[in-house]
């Protein structure tokens, strides 16, 4: 795509050179003469560009590894009350992984999930403890 662009370009900047010199000795029959006039500098490029029919593009082998890792994290903020946690690992297409987190109503909230690639994504949700919810008193 970018020879053809390219070739393109320079057909475009010869019709918009001046005329410098003779270019007898190329050959590009069918072509308009008042084009092959126009830019010595850039025919001759052209002229020694050479163009095969028989150009293939290398072909580039894909490679993949074997995806394999395992992670944990976790805030324990009791200040703020941000306790939460996380951790996962994947072997090929194989992932298994669970995060919890300490609700604002004193709940726990824990999702156990797995993956793969015959069962898809199965996520199990856990909730420990009982709500909690502060009783708001009118002082009119």
């Amino acid at each position: 795509m970018f020879t053809i662009f390219s070739v393109f370009l320079v057909l475009v900047v010869c019709t918009r050179a001046q005329h410098y010199g003779d270019f007898s000795g190329l050959d590009l029959s069918g072509h308009d003469d008042n084009l092959l006039q126009s830019s010595p500098a850039v025919l001759k490029t052209l002229q020694n560009y050479e163009v095969s029919n028989n150009y293939h593009q290398p072909q580039e082998e894909e490679h993949y590894d074997h995806p394999k890792y395992e992670f944990k994290y976790g805030v324990q903020d009791h200040h703020t009350g941000d306790i939460k946690s996380q951790e996962e690992t994947r072997d090929g297409d194989v992932v298994k992984g669970q995060y919890s987190l300490h609700e604002p109503d004193g709940t726990i909230l824990t999702v156990k999930y797995t993956a793969d690639k015959h069962s898809g994504f199965n996520a199990e949700v856990i909730r420990q403890g009982h709500a909690k919810h502060p009783q708001h008193s009118s002082h009119f």
